[in-house]
């Protein structure tokens, strides 16, 4: 849990409690240590959250606090709009739903006389024809966050077919279509796969056996070498199988 979160999620703790909790019931709930509970504590007394107690009574909130609302700028409104139109435009089904919607909750939250926004925007993003895929993008997604490997069957620029079992790191959107970054476990290095030139795939159970944030500092780490061999005099290319 992001710590933002549990932020949140500790504020609803002592909301739904009528008598002090001790620390040790809220990190139960939450799942952390009575010290991640003191020190989220004294962050939120920090920021005048009405928090009364002391380690070894309890916690209570006082009555009458609300979350205050989240207060956006007409920039930030339009910011937010345009990047979820982008996201409308060229996500695959599932995730333009979830940028609709963001759409929607943001016009409920909107500050009156942000309507225009909304109803008439000043900016917008042209449609694009949806890429045709192999494999749906928001399973490649689901794979990426429970660090499931893929394996495909893929297509080059020559129209040679090769299969490849592939670690899928990020899930990159483009305007002519989506790339996969990867560890290939063919290659023994980081490679791209355009999702359109996948033509089969199938998510594997196997589990990537790496730890994702160090494996994306080594992606990371291999990406700033490659932009300083290829600075000058060419731009940067990707390496795209084979």
């Amino acid at each position: 849990m992001r710590r933002g979160d549990r932020l949140f999620e500790l504020i609803e703790v002592l909301r739904r409690s009528r008598h002090p909790i001790s620390a040790e019931v809220i990190g139960e709930q939450l799942e952390v240590s009575k010290r991640t509970v003191y020190r989220d504590i004294a962050a939120l007394m920090a920021q005048n959250v009405p928090i009364r107690g002391e380690a070894g009574i309890g916690y209570v909130l006082e009555p009458g606090f609300h979350m205050p609302p989240l207060m956006l700028t007409l920039d930030e409104i339009e910011a937010a709009v345009l990047g979820a139109q982008w996201v409308a435009t060229r996500g695959e089904p599932e995730l333009a739903n979830a940028a609709a919607n963001l759409i929607s909750k943001l016009e409920a939250i909107a500050p009156s006389g942000s309507e225009t926004f909304f109803d008439a925007p000043s900016t917008n993003v042209a449609p694009v024809e949806p890429p045709k895929e192999g494999l749906d993008s928001s399973r490649i997604r689901a794979a990426i966050r429970n660090r499931n490997k893929i394996w495909i069957s893929y297509r080059d620029d020559k129209g040679s077919t090769s299969e490849r079992t592939i670690w899928p790191l990020l899930l990159g959107y483009r305007d002519a279509g989506r790339i996969i970054a990867s560890w290939c476990e063919l290659r023994s290095a980081f490679r791209y796969f355009r999702t359109e030139r996948i033509n089969a795939a199938n998510v594997l159970r196997d589990r990537i056996p790496q730890r994702m944030d160090l494996l994306r500092a080594e992606w990371q780490k291999a990406m700033a070498s490659e932009r300083e061999k290829y600075m000058a005099p060419k731009a940067v290319t990707r390496h795209e199988d084979p």
